[in-house]
């Protein structure tokens, strides 16, 4: 497992037939305020920016500080930047953590499924790991939409797990191991 670094870098760039997965760059935070603006995007996820420079900020404090597994969402066909999707590795067992912000306006039209399937070849079929889990927020009932598409099974909720704007909040949890995906 000790590659795992070295081959997230070697993936910082993949690409499906609508959307291109790459690092976050300061040059997509006009993109990315568009929707860490609007109160519908981060209503279960996090305050909405008020002002271009926070978003600034996010990028290089946040994206660029530490980038490998952190995905921009592209529209190949505009090269715009549509959300972000994020991989966090956990090697001690051999898992990965699935987590992803889409702009509403592009919400329902299977962009972040086919961002999801793109991370789900890379955790299996490249690193190598047993299990891929994410969890959303029980309120939002869309994001258990995508992780449902994506092959995960529902496994439970934790009570007051997380923090959305200062209130306690239940998270529904998801998971899909490795050979559930190779189905």
């Amino acid at each position: 497992m000790s590659n795992i670094n070295l081959l997230m870098v070697k993936y910082s760039r993949m690409e499906s037939e609508r959307i291109l997965l790459r690092p976050v760059l300061l040059d997509d935070a006009e993109d990315m305020y568009e929707y860490t603006s609007d109160e519908e995007t981060t209503r279960f996820i996090y305050d909405q920016h008020t002002d271009l420079n926070r978003t600034k900020n996010l990028i290089a404090n946040y994206f660029m500080k530490e980038p490998i597994g952190k995905y921009a969402i592209l529209l190949k066909e505009s090269n715009k930047m549509i959300g972000t999707i994020e991989f966090r590795i956990h090697e001690h067992n051999k898992s990965g953590e699935l987590g992803y912000t889409l702009n509403r306006h592009f919400w329902g039209r299977g962009y972040m499924t086919e961002a999801g399937n793109l991370i789900l070849q890379l955790a299996f079929n490249t690193l190598d790991l047993e299990r891929v889990f994410a969890e959303h927020d029980v309120r939002n009932s869309a994001s258990g939409k995508v992780l449902s598409r994506l092959g995960m099974t529902y496994e439970g909720t934790r009570r007051r797990n997380h923090i959305v704007k200062g209130v306690l909040a239940d998270s529904a949890h998801y998971s899909i191991l490795k050979e559930e995906y190779a189905k």
